[in-house]
């Protein structure tokens, strides 16, 4: 009963945000929408604090494992979230993009061994991401006020209400799977992507006079990458390289 009854919570919440967030989108032209910025700075602040405390101690550890086996998470990871880039590919009508995402999640899934092995890239699918803030975008909806979150970092309203969406609806693992074992996914995630992304939180710790202002423009920089399919304007250079995807590349303060 308790699944039954979630979905519909879950449609009013998201009804809720998007209109919050037809009443929040920001004046054509406004660089930075950030009116909550001293709360945000605040959370901003307490997220460093348990990153100091816990999360980069443990992305430490898991650091000291054989790459291979950390390529290994890293690869199912990937492929649990697959059903969720299939759905907003469709969503946002790129269906060659789908065909890909498809041919990836029944590749992996199942020669690769439930996605321990990336075959798919291999035999030429590349990977890619899509998520449900990113189909609300295509489909013209603003992003709304810039957000902090409690130890998920940097958003926007319309992210928010993409991130409930992804997990509350579209991602049939959450969706169907133990509480435990979702937890634990969540984790390995948070612990994967922390690890990945330690030198470049090192270095914004080190340079940046103002860390909170440099993961805010970057994150607002990547999710407008993103929603391009991560092809930049002409001429624009600016804080991507925070956020890749890649071994030693990626944001800091973003889980």
């Amino acid at each position: 009963m308790v699944r039954m009854k979630a979905p519909r919570r879950l449609l009013g919440l998201f009804a809720f945000f998007l209109l919050a967030l037809q009443a929040a989108v920001p004046a054509r032209g406004a660089e930075v929408h950030d009116p909550l910025e001293p709360l945000n700075r605040t959370i901003y602040g307490l997220n460093e604090l348990f990153d100091v405390l816990l999360i980069g101690p443990l992305a430490q550890t898991y650091g000291e494992l054989p790459q291979p086996l950390r390529t290994a998470v890293r690869n199912v990871l990937d492929n649990l979230s697959s059903p969720v880039t299939l759905v907003n590919d469709l969503l946002q009508g790129e269906f060659d993009r789908a065909g890909n995402t498809f041919a990836r999640l029944f590749i992996n899934s199942t020669i690769g061994i439930f996605g321990l092995f990336d075959l798919a890239s291999e035999l030429g699918y590349p990977a890619h991401k899509e998520d449900f803030g990113q189909t609300l975008a295509v489909w013209g909806i603003g992003e709304g006020p810039f957000l902090m979150l409690p130890l998920l970092g940097p958003s926007t309203v319309r992210d928010t209400v993409g991130l409930v969406v992804d997990r509350g609806a579209l991602d049939p693992f959450s969706q169907f799977a133990a509480r435990e074992v979702a937890a634990a996914r969540a984790i390995g995630e948070t612990i994967d992507t922390r690890h990945r992304l330690d030198p470049v939180i090192q270095d914004l710790r080190r340079s940046s006079l103002d860390p909170y202002a440099t993961v805010r423009s970057a994150y607002l920089q990547r999710r407008a990458a993103e929603i391009r399919n991560r092809r930049p304007p002409a001429g624009e250079r600016g804080y991507e390289a925070i956020f890749q995807e890649e071994e030693g590349n990626g944001v800091a303060n973003g889980r």
